[in-house]
Formats: structure tokens, sequence, C-alpha cells
């Protein structure tokens, strides 16, 4: 898809770090296939131009050697790795060189945390003295690159030229020294954003890389993006990337950074930003947090802002068709930000960058964990426990599981030099154990640990939501093959008790689904329009955790017919009502948003909210059967031990018209009782060891032998005072 982007055609090797055969940043090994393929004739030493990621340049002098080297790959050390911003299997390009000229002046400048202590002339003691040691003896650099001589690693501020061959005849200057560069960010290091990714390089590198296309079919450049989603999801994170890689000249402001508390002062700093832009060759503004200078001119009150936003529209108008720029906006709020801005001629598109999914997950692991040694392949499992986990929560969770790993090794006082022990999955669950998804902390959105096992009964209500709400998601191809959209809701209707809550957490389990759950009352809200608004943004969030369960419990106290209630508070409900059928309405068939509701008092619900297309599968959830009471009380007591002569079939046939919550009670209270027992003879032990203590007799906590060990008939007994057959 990105040919048009690279019409470079210089050949293309797979990366391969080996320090241990490689000291030299400035030499490489490649096979002898390879070698003919880059048309290298002989077995002498070929020097090259190695083009890495993120524009990134450096001079090798390419050895043959099929002893360690496989065909298509070219092996470096690490510090090379470092000048061309690549890892192991990234492709880069060679560029083969006719000759390497001498170079004549070299200004370079040591690496401040690889110099030894003491004083040392770095020129003549480990240059030159590394130049002359052999005749042979070179360094090859490429400027803004590092080489080691001697252990210690120096930048090439300037070189003659360029780069080439420093010899003992090269004027050598050693300048202060400096700490290592920082590693730019390129498009590899971008996890779970693969479509994103590609609609913004697909704007941003045409626009800048082929301007003059535009120009042949009559149209006009796009001049910016907008990229809004929750916070940590890699907003900031692509545009470094797109810096990165594009090698345009890149500027990033800070919403808050614009504004001044001088008058004119706010706007001036917007200008000179447009301004450095547009005389560049190509150039990237990059706005993080817009929404902060770019608010709704009428819903804020100051007159700052409302200048700002005129001066952020006059100046986007503004940008010359020459000029070779593009604005990126970024922001998590995007419906705050003025509608004049998210118009075709300045915005020009919009791009969700939302909360990934487990896929989308399991690739930022995978980034995340490159240079981690680990036991086992167990990301794919951390993928999907990690719901509403954003790419920054991936990032501190991939460093708090090394941290535990540390921990222990420290602990335990454990050898770390040569080959420290690796990760484990117990590191990444204990981190899990101590994390929190920030993508969805401001709700209420759980992922519930109710399975089926925990119900008990109602084989058929569970088989009919496998259908309803597993199916679409574990087999969306079967829908398409049919051409059937799924349902979107279910309405459970009966009893109390019965049951309607465990079953929506456990299909939500079931189908590894965020679950948000609702009590209709928590949407109102006594000021005009703000119930309405709780529906929204409740849909908005859904969206962002998709895929979603959303559970309304007692739908009928938000959900009653149209116009059977008077007054403030009836026309209220009403509007609520009318929110939630139009959010309903606009719910996609690929959002993969569910909605369960459910309620004791079907008749009062407003039946728009029933038709085909809504809550459109209502089942009844009755009181359950004696086959039904035996599985809930299996399901209430699996953990539980019991006695030989609890007769859990006959408590179920002695509980007719019992719900399944009285069940559960039931089983509750008897093993209160049983903890009664154990915690009165435990108190009567403590009294006993006491009382012996007095007379130098010492019994230790082993000597405790409780006789309630297990929960027993007379316990169920005593609850509900059932009388068992002999």
């Amino acid at each position: 898809m990105f040919a048009i982007f690279n019409q470079s055609n210089s050949p293309k090797l797979k990366v391969k770090f080996d320090d241990n055969r490689i000291k030299d940043s400035w030499v490489a090994f490649i096979s002898t296939s390879t070698a003919k393929e880059l048309k290298i004739e002989g077995n002498g030493n070929y020097h090259a131009i190695l083009h890495g990621r993120t524009n990134t340049k450096s001079i090798s002098c390419l050895k043959v050697d099929n002893s360690f080297c496989q065909d298509g790959m070219i092996i470096l050390n690490k510090e090379a790795q470092d000048n061309l911003n690549v890892r192991d299997d990234d492709d880069i390009e060679v560029e083969l060189l006719k000759e390497v000229k001498n170079v004549t002046k070299l200004i370079c400048q040591p690496i401040s945390d690889t110099l030894p202590t003491g004083k040392i002339d770095l020129k003549e003691d480990i240059l030159f003295k590394y130049l002359m040691a052999k005749e042979d003896n070179q360094i090859l650099v490429y400027v803004n690159c590092l080489f080691t001589v001697a252990g210690i690693v120096f930048k090439a501020k300037e070189v003659s030229g360029n780069y080439g061959k420093v010899t003992g005849t090269t004027s050598i200057t050693v300048v202060e020294a400096v700490s290592r560069p920082p590693r730019s960010v390129g498009y590899s290091d971008v996890g779970g954003l693969t479509k994103q990714l590609s609609q913004i390089r697909q704007v941003v590198e045409l626009s800048l890389n082929h301007p003059q296309l535009f120009e042949k079919y009559g149209v006009k450049k796009p001049k910016g993006i907008l990229l809004y989603g929750p916070p940590g999801t890699g907003k900031t994170y692509i545009a470094r990337a797109l810096a990165g890689e594009v090698g345009a000249f890149f500027l990033t402001i800070s919403g808050p950074e614009i504004v001044d508390k001088l008058a004119g002062q706010a706007e001036n700093n917007l200008r000179l930003a447009f301004e450095e832009c547009e005389k560049k060759q190509r150039a990237i503004l990059f706005i993080d947090e817009i929404d902060s200078i770019a608010p709704k001119r009428d819903k804020t009150q100051g007159e700052l802002e409302k200048r700002i936003v005129a001066q952020l529209l006059t100046l986007m108008d503004g940008v010359k068709s020459s000029a070779n720029m593009i604005v990126i906006g970024a922001t998590n709020r995007a419906n705050a930000i003025d509608p004049a801005l998210r118009r075709p001629g300045r915005f020009d598109q919009e791009i969700s960058i939302g909360i990934p999914d487990m896929s989308a997950r399991f690739e930022i692991l995978k980034v995340h964990t490159r240079k981690m040694k680990m036991q086992g392949n167990f990301l794919e499992q951390i993928a999907r426990d990690t719901h509403g986990y954003v790419g920054a929560d991936l990032a501190a969770l991939c460093a708090q599981a090394a941290m535990n790993r540390i921990h222990e090794i420290v602990e335990n006082k454990l050898p770390y030099d040569s080959d420290p022990p690796p990760v484990t999955q117990k590191d990444f669950e204990d981190a899990l154990a101590a994390t929190n998804a920030s993508g969805l902390r401001e709700m209420a959105v759980e992922t519930p640990d109710v399975g089926w096992e925990d119900i008990g009964g109602l084989d058929d209500v569970k088989n009919e939501l496998a259908e309803t709400i597993q199916g679409p998601i574990m087999h969306p191809e079967e829908y398409n093959v049919f051409g059937m959209s799924p349902s979107r809701g279910v309405l459970f209707y009966g009893p109390p008790g019965c049951g309607k809550t465990l079953i929506a957490k456990a299909v939500a389990k079931e189908c590894g689904v965020n679950f948000i759950s609702v009590k209709g009352p928590e949407l109102l809200n006594q000021w005009f329009g703000e119930s309405e608004a709780n529906v929204r943004d409740l849909f908005d969030k859904a969206r962002a955790a998709a895929p979603c369960v959303i559970f309304f419990d007692e739908i009928d106290s938000i959900a009653k017919s149209r116009g059977s209630s008077e007054g403030g508070a009836g026309a209220a409900s009403d509007r609520v009502i009318n929110q939630l059928l139009t959010e309903m309405d606009g719910i996609g068939p690929k959002k993969k948003i569910f909605i369960i509701a459910a309620t004791n008092r079907p008749d009062v619900i407003d039946p728009a909210l029933t038709r085909p297309g809504r809550l459109d599968q209502l089942i009844y959830i009755p009181l359950p059967d004696e086959s039904s009471r035996l599985a809930i009380l299996r399901a209430s007591l699996r953990r539980t031990p019991c006695g030989k002569d609890v007769n859990l079939e006959y408590i179920a046939r002695m509980t007719e018209d019992f719900s399944g919550a009285d069940l559960a009670e039931i089983c509750q209270r008897a093993c209160k009782l049983a903890i009664r027992e154990r915690v009165a003879e435990r108190k009567k032990f403590e009294e006993e060891r006491r009382e012996r203590a007095k007379d130098g007799l010492i019994l230790s906590n082993d000597s405790f032998m409780p006789s309630v060990k297990e929960l027993s008939r007379k316990h169920l007994e005593e609850v509900k005072h059932i009388n068992f057959e002999n």
C-alpha cells in the first residue's frame, strides 16, 4: 500500500545483531549469496551506505562470512543498531559505494557515560593510538553517528563530505562531552494501531512527499488531521513516529503553552509557530491538547479563548498552497472543540484512536517486550486478561512485571551478571493485579468473574443467550454469510431473585467482553438536559470499551411508557427514553455493543424499546424448577465442604416457589451457622490454653482440632426448619 511513499530501488536486507563477533559499528557481515544479490564479486571488503528507519544513515564495511550469516540478512552490532534506529528483523536498505574518500576534518564528541575516570587525552591516547597501531586500521564515520574506540563512544558531530574514512592524516578535534542521544520513535514502535497509522500515513506522507500530484488533479492538499481518543492510547506517540519516519521538520506545541497573560501574546505565539513551519521545506505542526485552546465559542465565557480560536481558524485558512506543511491536533475531548475547526479545509480528517481490542493489545505487548527475556509464550493470555488497557497501561504493565522479576532477584540474591532469570507469566499476573485500566477508570466497567458454572439451571436461557450475544462476537463471519445483522438487545423479565443480573454478568465473562452495569436512577439528574447527556456519555464509553455489554438493571425506573407520568419528572423521563432509543438505533453492526435490560415489571416499559431492532429478544427468567433448584444449590455450595448427611436433592424438592436468591441465602446462612460453631470452639480452646499456661503447660495452635469441619444436615435444618427424611 505504501509503495508510493518510497521510490528507492536499493536492495533490502533483514537485520540481525551479534555483539560477540562484531566489535566495530562500521563493520557488517553478509553471506556469499547475499553478496551476489548485491552484485559484490570476490571476497574483498566493500563499503556501503546503510539506510535505517527514521531517515537514519551510516557507513559500513561489508565482509562475507557464511559461518554465521544467513541469506538475505546483514549482521550488525548494537551500536550500529542505535545509529540506524532498527531492531532485530527490521529491513534496511544497502547502497553500495564505488569509493570512500578519506575524511580531512572530523569534529567528534565523547559520550559522557563512557568516559574513564581521571584525565586522558582522547585525541592522542585513544583515537590516534588506535589509527597508528596497525597500518590498515581505520574508522568509518557518518555525520551524527556513534562509533566506539577503546571502549569510549564518540559522536561524529562534523565530518568533511558527510562520511568517509578516518586515517592518521585526518585533522581530529575532540570537543566537550555530551549525553547519549535519545532513540527516535518509528512506525514499528507503534503497536496495535495498524489501521489508524495507515490512514494517517496516507494523508501525511502523500501531502508532504507528493504535493504536485494534488495540483495535477486540481484538488487541494489536506491541511490537518484531528486525532481523538482516551488518554494513553498513543496519539502523541503516533505524532512522534511520524516525525521520525517522514524526515520533516516537526514542531510540537501543547495547548496550554500557547496561552499568555499579556494581551495578544497567545495569538502571536500561534502565528510564530505557523510561520516557522511555512518556512521549512516540509513541516508537521503538532498541537497537543487542542481542546484547551479551541473550545466551542458559544460555550466559553472568556474572550481570550474566543480570540485564540479565531486566530487558529484564520491561520489554517491562510496556509499557502505552496507551503508544504500539515497540522495535526490531538485531544481526548473531540466534542469540546469548536465545530468551525472540524470541517474540510481545516481538519480534513478525524481519526479515532480508541481503546485497543485483544489483538491490538497483543501487538502492543509484543512491542514492549521485544528486549525482555521471557519464559514461555503467554502474551496472548495476558492480552485476553487486559480488557480496557490502553497502550500506556500495557507499557506500565510490562515495566511492573520486569520490576517484579528484579525484586525477586535482589530479594533472593540470585546471580544476574551473565544470564539474568527470565520474566515469567506469574510476574505479569502479579503486575496485572497491581495495575488498573486507565482507559476505563472513569466508568463503572468490569470484567465479571461470574461464569456459567456459578449459575444453576436455566439451560434454555443460556443457550438462547449464547446464540444472541456469543454468536455475533465469536462467529461474526456466519452472520455475514447470510447478510444478517445480529440482535442488539435482550430484555430479561421475571420475578425478583431469579438470577437476571447474574446471568448478564456470566454472559459477559463467557464472551470475554467488558461489562457496564447501570442502575436506572443513576442516569437521572435534576438539571435540564443532564439526564440525556448521561445516556450519551454511557454509550460513548461503551463504544470506547467495545466489545461491551451494557446492563440496565431495573430499567422500568427510567423507561416507563411515555406520557404515563405527569409533571416535570414525567417529561424528563420521556426525554431519557427518546435519547435511549436514539443511541440504540445508532449502534452500528461493527461496534459489538449489546444491551441487556432486566425488569420484573415488563408491562410498564415503553413499547418502542421492545420492538425488533432494539430489545427484540424477550427472555422470561422463571422461578427455578426442581432440577434447576438442585443445580443452584450445587453451584452455591461447590466450594463448601459438605457432609455425607447433606441431601441436596431433598432440599430441592422441599423448596418449591423458592427463587435462586432464596436458595443462595439458605446456603449462606447454613455456612454462617457452621462458622459460628467453629468460632465458639476456637474461643473455648483459647480459654483452655490460658488455663493450662498457668500450670506451665503450653498448647500449640496445631493442637486445636475443631469438630466442625464441614457443612452438615443439622446446619441446613436450622436455617429454614427443613425436616429431613430418615
